[in-house]
């Protein structure tokens, strides 16, 4: 299975994460993050459930709040306020985009 591909309704994925949808739907809203929209219908990658542990580790753990996540993500790549293990981040899309990034730009 492809990670970023979109097969989790928002009621499966909240059950995965353990969260009310209605959490789902204020990340949403706020921006921080984006399921594939199906019509009326949410749906979430495996890329997109590692993203929403990342925000809730960092809510939870770290003590910040969405405005709080919003502005650090400005300054800084995610894992590295979540501090998350390199076995973690060489499954992280992002982290692997970002990296790709840099080694072209070098």
């Amino acid at each position: 299975m492809k990670r970023d591909k979109a097969i989790f309704s928002i009621g499966t994925a909240a059950k995965l994460l353990e969260v009310h949808p209605r959490t789902l739907r204020i990340y949403e809203k706020e921006g921080l993050i984006k399921p594939v929209r199906r019509g009326t219908r949410r749906y979430y990658s495996m890329d997109n459930i590692q993203w929403i542990n990342c925000i809730r580790k960092m809510i939870h753990e770290k003590g910040l709040n969405i405005a709080g996540i919003k502005e650090v993500l400005k300054y800084a790549p995610c894992w590295s306020i979540v501090g998350c293990p390199p076995e973690t981040r060489a499954k992280c899309t992002a982290y692997l985009s970002a990296v790709g990034k840099d080694e072209t730009e070098q």
